[in-house]
C-alpha cells in the first residue's frame, strides 16, 4: 500500500516557496475527548511546533536529516517538512491540550471541557 502524499506550497520570509507533506494522522474520540496520532519520521521533539490560533492548531514537523556519504540510488521518502492544520471543535478545552513525540509518532490529546462532559446529578 502507498500513501498518498498531499503537498503544500507556502511562501517564505524571503519569498521562497516552501514545500511540506501532509503527516498522515489517525483520530480517536474517547469519553474525555479525542487523540490525534500523526506520523511524522524524522522529527525530533526540539524539531516540532505546535501551535494554537482561535480554534486552529498547526502542526509542523522540521525532519531531522542526518548526512549520508554516497549518492542516492532510489528514493520513496521526499525530504520535506510536515505541516497539517486541524479546526477544533469548541469543546475541547485548549488550555489542557497534551503533546508527546515518540519515534516518529506525534500524540496529541484534546480534552473536552468539563461543561460539555455527561454528569450524574444527585436526587436529594
Amino acid at each position: 500500500m502507498k500513501a498518498t502524499l498531499q503537498k503544500e506550497v507556502r511562501p517564505t520570509t524571503d519569498n521562497r516557496p516552501q514545500e511540506f507533506i501532509s503527516p498522515e494522522v489517525n483520530i480517536f474520540e474517547t469519553k474525555d475527548g479525542y487523540v490525534l496520532e500523526a506520523e511524522m519520521p524524522g522529527v525530533r521533539k526540539d524539531g516540532l511546533e505546535i501551535t494554537l490560533e482561535g480554534n486552529e492548531i498547526t502542526i509542523l514537523g522540521h525532519r531531522y536529516q542526518e548526512a549520508v556519504n554516497g549518492s542516492p540510488l532510489f528514493q520513496e521518502r521526499p525530504k520535506l517538512d510536515y505541516r497539517r492544520v486541524f479546526e477544533l471543535d469548541p469543546a475541547i478545552d485548549t488550555a489542557k491540550i497534551a503533546a508527546r513525540i515518540d519515534q516518529g509518532v506525534l500524540t496529541l490529546t484534546l480534552p473536552k471541557s468539563e461543561k460539555v462532559k455527561p454528569r450524574k446529578i444527585a436526587v436529594d
